[in-house]
């Protein structure tokens, strides 16, 4: 297991220290959220969620990174992990108002978590998360998205939050009026640096200078303690059952354990979920090709440290793996050093962090929510199948209102449904399932013949055989991604190409768009109906490729190069 290449040292340390900035704030941000959930001002919930979080970040952070398969990933509390975190939180305190109780519940449910991840990885579960169709991702991380912000709102404003979605909707009005300016402010001008500051400059976080500047600020206009983390406790990170204060007491272990099963099954699949999309930026990124069942027995060792240690479970991150990447990191050394940087801040700066104001930490999550939400797939909503949007919007509102887990498995089940539905009717109309199976590339096809020598020596033909669709894509994006750099003209053949959902439109179009960014131009042949429909509505056809280079017949585009093929060859 190669931890650093010497060759990239410097990368590595910059690449994780860079990433440790940028994590600081998201993870004393996230404990807050899942610990704000408990109402009782004496128990010191914000102090407990910021070490939390912090705990999180460091264990995850460095064990994933040491036993993972992505060595260039960052992993640390996510969006996704602290809502169900939270809801786990928020169930404990309800029936018990114990907080031993609730950190207890919070690390078994983390080390289960672990073991989880461990199993997944054994059985070698990685493989199958590339059958989850986009519109269900979407729907899903756009609902995280939504219950962030909404969760956001009433500390944004100085106020304590329901623990329940519902309720933080409907009660809002009566609240409202006994909200603090100060903390309001605080909190717009937080998301106001971090949209604004990056037009300055990028090369420092703009979370930090956030978190930084606001709280010099609240420090000089003496904001109101209340409303702000409190002392969180310095040190080296304890196992949760030699914390001090702890009372096991009044424990009812058996209950707890039993709390604490699903959230962990939801904790393991959510963060694999999560983690296994990081990795494949990562790979896009670095041009690596990651192990996913190692990666998933990686994180699952790493949350069982975090749980040993009472802190927040996590996850893969994605935006603190592209600034490790953007920085330098490749190796694992820059996942240990950016665990090895938030412990340095946890035994140094534990103290400051007391003077942090909630409403800042609320203004750096709603810009996190905002992230998460899938723009795009709204923006496309009207043009996309209307089964995959009716998945997608079904997914987003179970999400929101009802559970995670189920609004993941309902959104599945629909998928399928739709999908063996159009299979049939594709099988119907006269394609064959031997024609639904693979891509083809090595075997020419028989109208290929009428290429000149001269034509053939300066093209490359990628053939497709099949459908491309949530479960065919990650197959399609192996073979773009076999396409020779050296190839400068590309003929896509769409002739078995029966049908395109969402995520294959997607696929398609973020494969042509890396071509064109290398310098390749790209044809298409014998688009079919559906399929042409789909690349019509979405604008690929002819924002990206020109209808000029699409052909209704293979002949009409072999004819069409041997008249222009200098012509683009030189572009």
């Amino acid at each position: 297991m190669k931890i650093f290449d010497k060759s990239n040292l410097k990368g590595d340390i910059f690449g994780g220290i860079t990433a440790g900035i940028v994590a600081l704030p998201l993870a004393l941000a996230f404990g807050i959220q899942a610990f704000g959930v408990i109402d009782d001002p004496n128990v010191g919930a914000g102090a407990i969620g910021a070490l939390a979080g912090l705990t999180g970040a460091i264990m995850i952070g460095i064990f994933a990174s040491l036993f993972g398969g992505t060595p260039s990933q960052i992993s640390g509390p996510t969006g996704p992990m602290t809502v169900i975190s939270a809801t786990l939180i928020s169930g404990v305190w309800a029936s018990s108002h114990n907080i031993s109780t609730v950190i207890v519940s919070m690390a078994i449910a983390a080390i289960l978590c672990g073991l989880f991840q461990i199993l997944f990885g054994i059985l070698k579960i990685g493989k199958y998360i590339r059958y989850i169709p986009y519109p269900v991702l979407s729907g899903f991380m756009s609902g995280i998205g939504i219950i962030i912000i909404v969760q956001q709102i009433y500390p944004l404003f100085g106020l304590k939050s329901p623990v329940l979605i519902v309720d933080m909707i409907t009660q809002l009005p009566s609240h409202i009026s006994g909200f603090s300016l100060a903390a309001l402010l605080l909190g717009l001008g937080t998301v106001a640096i971090i949209y604004l500051f990056p037009l300055i400059t990028k090369k420092v976080p703009s979370t930090l200078v956030a978190l930084v500047v606001m709280t010099i600020v609240a420090v000089c206009i003496h904001f109101d303690d209340k409303l702000t983390i409190g002392e969180i406790p310095s040190g080296f990170p304890m196992p949760f059952f030699l914390k001090e204060g702890m009372d096991f007491s009044q424990v009812q272990w058996l209950s707890v354990i039993k709390m604490s099963v699903l959230p962990a099954l939801t904790l393991a699949g959510l963060g694999s979920i999560d983690t296994l999309l990081t990795s494949v930026v990562a790979d896009n990124t670095t041009k690596t090709k990651h192990n996913s069942n190692q990666e998933l027995m990686g994180q699952g060792v790493g949350n069982m440290l975090v749980g040993l240690f009472a802190g927040l479970p996590g996850a893969g991150a994605t935006m603190r793996t592209v600034v490790n990447i953007k920085s330098g990191g490749r190796n694992r050394l820059s996942g240990i050093v950016h665990g090895i940087f938030l412990l340095a801040v946890l035994l140094g700066l534990g103290k400051l962090v007391k003077f942090v104001p909630l409403s800042v930490l609320a203004g750096i999550l709603i810009t996190v929510g905002i992230g998460i939400i899938d723009v795009k797939g709204f923006k496309d909503l009207l043009k996309i199948p209307r089964a995959d949007a009716v998945v997608l919007l079904t997914v987003l509102f179970l999400t929101v209102f009802v559970d995670l887990l189920i609004a993941v498995g309902i959104g599945m089940i629909i998928a399928c449904v739709l999908f063996m539905k159009r299979a049939s009717d594709l099988v119907e109309g006269g394609y064959h399932s031997d024609q639904m199976t693979a891509f083809d590339k090595e075997i020419p096809w028989e109208d290929e013949k009428v290429l000149t020598d001269e034509v053939r020596s300066k093209i490359y033909i990628q053939r497709l055989n099949g459908p491309i669709f949530f479960g065919s894509i990650t197959r399609f994006q192996e073979v773009m991604h076999d396409i020779p750099d050296d190839a400068k003209i590309v003929i896509i053949r769409m002739r078995l190409v029966s049908f395109m959902d969402q995520s294959g439109l997607y696929a398609m179009e973020t494969a042509i768009k890396d071509l064109q960014a290398k310098g390749v131009t790209v044809l298409m042949t014998i688009i079919q109906p559906q399929p042409m429909y789909m690349l019509t509505k979405m604008k690929v056809i002819p924002n990206l490729v020109p209808e000029e280079l699409t052909f209704k017949t293979f002949e009409d585009c072999g004819h069409f190069l041997s008249e222009n093929l200098n012509k683009i060859a030189e572009k």
